[in-house]
């Protein structure tokens, strides 16, 4: 019965889909980020449905915008959201103090518009440049494999600051969890891609250890923002391993 608690967690926190009322512990998500990649296989068959009911009656562009409204959506633009705050805070910020204020910032500034508007653009040409065949593959593995993402930072990394989500997942996610998970996420990659599978999941282990060695000069660490950001990093970079001829 934890188990099941533990998954409606990892779904209820990592998109807006509809969870059965349950009783909720914060340690949960904790327990639950094992759980984070086989979520993101969730949002991927969404859109694999989108995809495949859509071939036949629109051309590639329109289908990839509404796949990525989709993916927007199911999430509630949680990680647009890290992504933009990280961008505002890295970009317009000169000291630590100040990075960090940025973050907590709810508005949005330059860098952080030109950030999410560069991502939408460039998941969008990625998934209209996919090989139909490719197509749903490569959605499942990179919905699986930027979820993965969060597990390590939150398994190796510190907090920037003594607040906020980062605060509450970074150095936080147990060891044996990350672990689980990691076998999760791999397991289906590898399953989809067979021996390509090695390509995606190095560019993103890679992205991963580099972004966050990157946050922790920057701001001493992982905020909750920074998740969000390597997240977006991770999933344009299976896609285009996807479209890399």
């Amino acid at each position: 019965m934890r188990t099941l608690r533990e998954f409606a967690a990892a779904l209820q926190f990592m998109t807006r889909l509809p969870v059965p009322a349950f009783r909720f512990e914060p340690e949960m998500v904790l327990g639950g980020a094992k759980f984070y990649p086989l979520v993101g296989a969730i949002v991927a068959l969404g859109a694999i449905v989108l995809e495949r009911a859509l071939r036949a009656h629109l051309p590639a562009s329109v289908i990839a915008v509404i796949v990525v409204v989709y993916l927007v959506a199911v999430t509630g633009g949680f990680h647009e959201d890290g992504l933009a705050d990280t961008a505002d805070a890295l970009g317009g910020g000169w000291t630590r103090p100040r990075m960090l204020e940025i973050m907590r910032d709810s508005r949005i500034g330059s860098f952080g518009t030109i950030a999410v508007c560069l991502s939408l653009l460039t998941r969008y040409a990625l998934l209209a440049a996919m090989p139909v065949q490719r197509f749903p593959l490569y959605i499942l593995a990179g919905q699986v494999l930027c979820r993965w993402s969060t597990l390590p930072l939150g398994a190796f990394f510190d907090p920037a600051r003594t607040d906020g989500l980062g605060a509450k997942l970074a150095h936080r996610i147990p060891l044996i969890s990350a672990g689980i998970g990691s076998l999760f996420a791999f397991a289906i990659v590898g399953a989809a891609l067979k021996l390509a599978a090695l390509v995606p999941i190095l560019a993103v282990c890679a992205i991963t250890l580099l972004s966050g060695l990157y946050y922790r000069s920057q701001i001493g660490g992982i905020t909750g923002d920074c998740f969000g950001a390597t997240n977006q990093l991770a999933e344009i970079a299976v896609y285009l391993c996807g479209v890399w001829q």
